[in-house]
């Protein structure tokens, strides 16, 4: 064979391997857009749509804001039920810096409910008291979900102790006892239970599945962190007939739990074996190493800037503390800003839940009205003859009235009023229109109707 003619070969056969690889990259680049636009395309959705529009309603729905006329003649505080700090074996963050992301909720008051240290409670231990306008709590988050506040400084429990003598000991030393994570089975019968979680944020992230969040992360947590948050969201109708239900036979006082941890997320770091490490944001334990290659340390080190051993280079945190303070709060009427006065009005059920991240929830009022004069929710009424129920709501909102867990009416408006004709445990849940769907908004604790005597 000539040299021309080999060399036209080669030639043909150079420009036939060029186009098949020209074609496997191309498939390849079409195959990868087909994957991208199939992991992304919800998130892009609410990227560039959802999350705008939703985020222009709330905005809508704050601008309608206005005053109440109607006053129950006590103050109402907003805090936190169920917080962790550094005590707690899976949270990192201080004193000085729960107390910052307070202030930038805009809380009052905080219950905390740390992790037993060393299989103890001990409530000599952590801050106490008024801090700069925010008040602490001391509190612990134990077996069986316990949830104790209000025991004196000198008390040390034993957290491993058997659940029916540490409610007794709770109860001496003059605690009140709720219970966390109430998708649990929990002692629904214990004697000395006080309430109970109908909230909690943990129980949220349970049922949603981080993994399909993970695109709206990627695309939306810079712009839009707390409609990413928000999406966890969903209503809880097992726990809430539960809370019904225990309420036809006693008091038990419904809260939200925050839990806040600041522990979902991670922190990035290079290290001298050129690595990636990935360590959890509550803790130092490793959620996964990366030997970084000739293609991901310049874009590691694109991203971050340049790679130190032992330096820091990202952090991504899904709850951030005061993110996770305003994702849902407690309100509780009481005298004065106090623990004493606080615990009191907690254990009075003068209490009541909102999603203060969809709107500031502050001056909502509900009570029962009747010729002895204003009650207010935890409260019990002689009637139902010549009692009035009675709330009113800074913003437009839907009422639903409940009687023992049943609707009883409904009806939309800044305020409400109804005359009840059985006796019964009324509670109201108050709803805001947000792009045309009604997304519960608030829930009240309720005032007991007694048959007349």
């Amino acid at each position: 064979m000539s040299i021309k003619r080999r060399a036209s070969l080669g030639s043909r056969s150079f420009a036939f391997g060029l186009r098949w690889g020209l074609r496997l990259a191309g498939i390849i680049v079409l195959l990868a857009i087909g994957l991208a636009v199939y992991f992304f395309h919800g998130a892009a959705y609410n990227r560039f749509y959802n999350f705008p529009r939703e985020a222009a309603a709330w905005e809508a729905i704050a601008a309608q804001r206005r005053d109440v006329e109607r006053d129950i003649g006590k103050p109402t505080y907003r805090g936190v039920c169920h917080a962790h700090s550094h005590r707690s074996h899976d949270s990192m963050i201080t004193y000085p810096e729960i107390l910052e992301a307070a202030h930038e909720a805009e809380i009052e008051f905080l219950l905390m409910s740390d992790h037993c240290v060393d299989g103890l409670a001990d409530y000599g231990k952590g801050w106490r008291g008024v801090y700069d306008g925010v008040l602490f709590v001391r509190g612990y988050e134990m077996r069986e979900g316990f949830m104790p506040w209000g025991l004196p400084e000198d008390v040390v429990l034993d957290c491993s102790e058997d659940p029916v003598k540490l409610a007794r000991q709770i109860e001496e030393h003059g605690g009140l006892l709720f219970f966390a994570h109430t998708e649990e089975d929990r002692m629904w019968d214990l004697p000395q239970l006080d309430g109970m979680e109908i909230y909690n944020i943990h129980t949220l992230f349970i049922k949603a599945d981080i993994g399909e969040m993970a695109p709206d992360i990627i695309l939306s947590m810079r712009r839009y962190p707390d409609h990413v948050l928000r999406t966890i969201y969903q209503p809880l109708p097992e726990i809430h007939a539960r809370w019904d239900e225990l309420n036809k036979e006693r008091r038990i006082v419904g809260i939200g739990g925050n839990d806040a941890h600041q522990n979902v997320g991670v922190r990035g770091f290079y290290t001298e074996d050129d690595t990636l490490l990935l360590l959890e944001t509550g803790s130092d334990d490793v959620v996964r190493e990366f030997e970084l290659n000739l293609l991901t340390r310049p874009l590691l080190r694109w991203w971050t800037g340049p790679l130190e051993p032992g330096e820091k280079l990202f952090r991504i945190d899904l709850d951030p503390y005061e993110r996770s303070l305003r994702f849902f709060n407690t309100h509780i009427i009481a005298e004065e800003l106090s623990e004493e006065a606080i615990l009191a009005g907690l254990e009075a059920g003068r209490v009541f839940v909102a999603f203060d991240m969809l709107a500031d929830a502050r001056g909502f009022v509900y009570y029962a009205e009747n010729s002895e004069g204003k009650h207010m929710m935890g409260d019990e009424v002689n009637g139902p003859a010549g009692v009035e129920l009675i709330a009113e709501a800074p913003y437009p909102v839907r009422f639903t009235l409940l009687r023992d867990g049943e609707q009883v009416t409904q009806s939309e408006g800044r305020v409400f009023e109804y005359a009840p004709e059985t006796a019964g445990n009324y509670r109201l849940v108050a709803d805001l229109d947000i792009l045309g769907e009604w997304t519960p908004w608030l829930y009240t604790n309720p005032i007991r109707i007694q048959p007349e005597s």
